[in-house]
């Protein structure tokens, strides 16, 4: 039985005339404002969502009355103005590197500063941080980013850290690819913390520009270092939209890496073992960076699964590693690189979900039982990586993300939300594939409330972009079942799990001026669904 989902050649909101005063917007307009599509008409594909942010808004005139299309009156005055002044922050120009350290890039939180938030950056010193805050930004940033991308030796570099600390004229601490790694780390910490705190980004600003005042230079000191260059100002702009695009930093740094051959056994049988792990840490790391970024864009891979003929980093701590093998462990919990490969898991499962479900070629190249046979054992691996988690996990920051459960199954429900949506593999989907995607789109948004009242959700723009296509699914899923409405909102929390993405949109705010545009347009869906909802005693 097929899912009762409405015509789309019926007219839409940019066919209405509308008041000066007045802007009919889309949720697909919004969608693409936030995958950094305001300033230029850059490709969004399949698993970007747009597509089906466009089905959804045709789907939601069954809440009009007429059954016209849907649409949203916004502000022109209000939030046009707050665009103006925001969107170049979140949505930078390529050449875009550095920006006004005076201009507030965000709310201030009336944080404790530990430098003047007006000194010029050149300005800046490491023996101005006190130490116990340099290693907070220490802590928090190998418990976080280095948990998602292990791309540093922890040791050798806190270990070079403080030795720059301690002589800063030693001229062994005057290496630009010691001082870039310093900076941009101490930034990624710091704007990584922030992005959970939601706390004044001033101090990771001044950080990252200070970094950049060693990018050149430090480019110039090698393949592999101008690789981890790359990559480590690709982890700080997954949080902090300064600097170039990430997405066009994830592809000059893949092609370095292919450019490399870190993709092919044959450039590793004569390194020590070593050597060996590390570079894989990095290949791996950018593997799993290029499929968060393509898979959010909607974009092609920048390195393709079958050109890879190497295995994964082993799981196992940095002590354990020597130059001439891995020695065994007797811990009885998971090594530091447990939760980094079962993450990289997950990437893999995109990975399959962009090449089989969200590719036009390669759900054309498919019968309709082996589209099934698709969907069906992607599942089950998304099933089983849920269940193969680590235990216990690290506990290592109270306020890391995925350090706790939530987190994994927050992922779990969104990698389901990509599989079941409409997608070139499957343009119409039964009411069967409509209800698994209407209960992974309310369990995505209460992973998401969970983790935002444990003062553990990360609000950067991936995750702006993931609520909104929990919510969107959430809107479509509800609405597009053939029953009477009454009926769907009498035996679902449709309306209560939107009302928690509008919370978490009030949060988003105030780093996403976008948000507070999102969050009207679901108050208003929410609106109309109650007007069709069965009134409770």
């Amino acid at each position: 039985m097929e899912a009762a989902v409405m015509n789309t050649n019926r007219p839409t909101s940019s066919n209405f005339a509308h008041s000066p005063g007045q802007r009919r917007d889309t949720l697909a307009d919004q969608l693409k404002q936030i995958s950094l599509e305001a300033g230029a008409e850059r490709h969004l594909g399949s698993s970007s969502g747009i597509s089906f942010a466009k089905l959804t808004q045709a789907v939601l005139r069954r809440l009009s009355p007429d059954q016209e299309a849907f649409v949203f009156d916004c502000d022109v005055n209000e939030d046009q103005e707050r665009d103006a002044m925001f969107m170049p922050e979140l949505i930078p120009s390529i050449n875009s590197t550095l920006i006004d350290i005076d201009t507030p890039v965000f709310n201030d939180s009336g944080a404790n500063r530990m430098i003047d938030v007006h000194e010029d950056s050149g300005a800046i010193d490491l023996a101005l941080l006190e130490p116990s805050y340099v290693n907070r930004l220490l802590e928090f940033y190998f418990a976080h980013s280095h948990t998602l991308y292990p791309i540093i030796r922890q040791k050798e570099f806190t270990s070079m850290l403080w030795k720059v600390y301690s002589d800063p004229i030693d001229p062994s601490s005057q290496s630009p690819l010691c001082l870039y790694r310093i900076w941009v780390i101490l930034a990624i910490g710091s704007t990584t913390y922030s992005s959970v705190s939601l706390v004044d980004e001033s101090e990771s600003v001044q950080f990252f520009n200070k970094a950049m005042t060693y990018f050149e230079p430090a480019m110039g000191c090698g393949d592999l270092a101008a690789l981890e260059v790359l990559m480590l100002q690709v982890s700080y702009s997954f949080f902090n939209k300064i600097g170039p695009n990430t997405w066009l930093l994830v592809g000059i740094a893949a092609r370095m890496a292919t450019g490399m051959g870190l993709h092919t056994s044959d450039t590793y049988i004569s390194l020590p073992v070593d050597v060996a792990e590390f570079q894989k840490r990095l290949f791996f790391s950018l593997y799993m960076m290029d499929r968060v970024v393509s898979m959010a864009l909607g974009r092609p891979f920048a390195i393709q699964d079958h050109d890879i003929d190497i295995g994964y980093f082993s799981d196992v701590d940095d002590e354990q590693i020597h130059p001439d093998g891995i020695m065994p462990s007797n811990r009885l919990e998971p090594s530091s690189m447990a939760v980094p490969l079962h993450i990289l898991g997950l990437r893999n499962i995109a990975s399959d979900i962009g090449n089989r479900v969200h590719s036009i070629k390669g759900s054309q190249e498919q019968s309709p039982e082996e589209k099934e046979q698709t969907i069906q054992s992607i599942h089950k691996r998304l099933i089983e990586w849920r269940r193969s988690m680590p235990f216990p996990l690290p506990d290592l920051q109270q306020k890391v993300p995925h350090l706790c459960t939530s987190w994994f199954d927050f992922n779990y429900y969104t990698h389901v939300i990509m599989l079941y949506r409409p997608s070139p593999l499957y343009r119409t989907l039964n009411l069967p594939k409509v209800r698994i995607l209407a209960d992974a789109s309310a369990m995505a948004i209460r992973q998401a409330i969970s983790m935002h009242r444990q003062n553990r959700f990360s609000y950067n723009w991936l995750n702006l972009l993931a609520v909104f296509n929990s919510a969107l699914s959430l809107m479509f899923s509800t609405t597009a079942q053939p029953d009477q409405l009454s009926l769907v909102l009498e035996r679902t929390n449709a309306i209560d799990d939107l009302e928690l993405a509008i919370e978490l949109l009030e949060a988003f705010d105030k780093k996403f001026p976008s948000a507070k545009k999102i969050q009207r347009m679901i108050q208003v869906v929410v609106a109309k669904l109650r007007m069709h909802a069965i009134p409770t005693d």
